[in-house]
């Protein structure tokens, strides 16, 4: 049974501790903070908008508000609810998934999820334009906001809702001090048939239809790494295996959904008894978010080509010590090592926390027995777990082989609040330390986000720098890059020249450099690339422009 997002939060203490060691250990003494406080007064709910266009054929846009709308809010800071916790909400109520609620009925949806804020909307579609309007609903204070607008053309149907978006986020969050030009320049911008076609393909009733809608989309926009994973993911769920691991193997590792796609490619692998490939899918997954699902199933992997994977089972069982197949897949591995003791004790906990696990039953008689299983690698064809019934202590002849137990479900809600979680941590984290080395740290998580295209993330930590030291050459040269990469070429060169009177650096006279080519300045673009090469000899960005401009038959200076 699905629990409240604030419910599976507290299930997640344990877990925290350990993906946070680094970061409380270098924090001040009693500046360890609590996850479920760190998000409460952070979780969103986005509701579909309605359509009031009279038109049926546009129900999918309202549909697509959520999808568009949670992005930039989890850029933003905020916790979003996903579409499948939003469907529990309705079953768990006995509302219509087509349901539009009254102001009583959001409330109580949003209680039944732990939101603080719920978004609701309509739009109208007249004369090929759209208009949308908005309000928040506080849902702690029972308040809801006035009314937010915005308008364009059907075709700019993006910068409607990525306008929109930024209009709730500052309703949300006064202090929200990323520009709204940064969110009408947010990537994941495709063609607009090829999102109806993703809208319509995660909304569809039937998997044939899903299928069909997802691969549409795919095949106007290959890059196009929603679409993608859902694919990979519908692929995988009717049992393509192979056809779901090629389509997941496609989003980058840089896209914040290669967690979600590698946890699915390392299943597609596994069952196509691919168990190095699965092995590597994991710890991929692994080394981002160690959640205890994960660390288990590189656990599984690793085990079913022989090696001894024990050590991995022991940090699945550490997070999350209540899981019952945790505790017997550490069984298993620990009796192939014939460390009877050990594995006794760790499947009479599997026991304790669930009597009637009869192959648990079944390993305490092998364990007792004192015959440790050969390990082999299994073909495709045979499930990890065999239900089995309860039986005596095993003799020789017995054919009963436990296998370790793989997790085939990959819960989205607690990945991104474990992420979301950590972000708050390291916050707090970098709260205690030195101004300077605050600002440096700000300083080198925004241009991370922008080697990953993260816009809108990158703004908010070159803004936290400067918040703390204005004059910040690196921050003001980091917070040109993001006005020039969303289309502020005026504001970009500002800042690139407000960066090199605090201090000369490579990164401000790179943008002047990619500004003034855009000019067709070629001269002064060569003289501010041979100023960036004289400060950083070994600069890629650098010496590619240098390459560019020689191309252009100008040398620098």
């Amino acid at each position: 049974m699905r629990r409240p997002l604030l419910f599976r939060l507290n299930l997640c203490g344990t877990l925290l501790v350990l993906l946070c060691v680094t970061l409380s250990s270098r924090a001040q003494p009693g500046q360890s903070p609590d996850a479920t406080t760190a998000i409460a007064g952070r979780v969103v709910l986005v509701l579909p908008f309605d359509n009031r266009s009279g038109q049926q054929d546009l129900g999918w846009i309202g549909e697509s508000f959520p999808d568009t709308l949670n992005q930039r809010f989890n850029s933003a800071g905020f916790l979003t609810i996903s579409r499948d916790d939003r469907q529990y909400a309705l079953d768990h109520l006995g509302l219509p998934p087509d349901f539009r609620p009254t102001r009583a009925t959001t409330i109580r949806i949003a209680q039944t999820l732990d939101a603080n804020y719920v978004v609701i909307g309509s739009y109208n579609v007249a004369r090929g334009r759209i208009s949308v309007q908005s309000q928040v609903l506080d849902v702690n204070n029972l308040r809801m906001s006035a009314p937010l607008e915005d308008s364009s053309e059907l075709t700019r149907l993006f910068d409607v809702q990525n306008a929109i978006a930024w209009k709730i986020a500052r309703q949300m969050d006064p202090h929200f001090n990323v520009a709204q030009q940064t969110f009408l320049a947010a990537p994941g911008q495709v063609k607009l048939s090829s999102f109806e076609n993703y809208i319509r393909g995660i909304s569809a009733a039937t998997p044939p239809e899903r299928i069909k809608r997802l691969q549409l989309a795919v095949q106007e926009s290959p890059s196009y790494a929603a679409a993608l994973l859902a694919l990979g993911k519908a692929q995988y769920t009717e049992r393509d295996y192979d056809r779901a691991a090629a389509t997941l193997a496609r989003i980058p590792a840089s896209d914040r959904r290669a967690l979600e796609a590698n946890f699915y490619l390392g299943l597609a692998r596994f069952n196509s008894a691919r168990y190095a490939d699965a092995e590597k899918a994991f710890a991929f997954v692994a080394s981002r978010l160690p959640l205890p699902e994960v660390i288990n199933n590189q656990a599984v992997a690793s085990s079913r080509q022989g090696h001894n994977a024990t050590a991995l089972f022991e940090r699945a069982v550490a997070a999350d010590p209540n899981d019952a197949d945790y505790h017997y897949n550490l069984a298993v591995s620990l009796l192939r090592q014939s460390n009877f003791t050990r594995a006794q004790t760790e499947v009479a906990q599997a026991l304790r926390l669930r009597p009637n696990d009869s192959e648990a039953q079944e390993l305490k008689a092998l364990i007792a027995f004192g015959r440790p299983p050969a390990p082999v690698a299994l073909p495709a064809s045979k499930p990890a777990v065999t239900a089995t019934a309860a039986t005596k202590p095993p003799s020789s002849g017995s054919n009963f082989e436990p296998l370790e137990r793989i997790r085939r479900t990959y819960s989205e809600a607690s990945f991104r609040q474990a992420a979301f979680q950590l972000d708050q941590m390291r916050a707090a984290r970098m709260a205690s330390l030195p101004p300077a080395q605050q600002v440096a740290e700000y300083v080198q998580l925004g241009r991370d986000y922008l080697a990953q295209g993260l816009v809108p993330e990158a703004e908010q930590e070159f803004q936290s720098a400067l918040a703390i030291n204005s004059s910040s050459a690196q921050a003001r040269a980091g917070l040109a890059q993001v006005r020039e990469m969303s289309g502020d070429a005026a504001t970009a060169r500002n800042e690139a020249q407000a960066s090199l009177q605090l201090a000369p650096n490579a990164a401000a006279y790179l943008v002047l450099a990619r500004l003034e080519l855009h000019d067709n300045q070629i001269a002064a673009s060569a003289a501010d690339v041979g100023k960036a090469l004289k400060l950083e000899p070994n600069n890629t960005a650098a010496l590619g422009m240098k390459q560019a401009l020689a191309a252009r038959g100008q040398s620098l200076p």
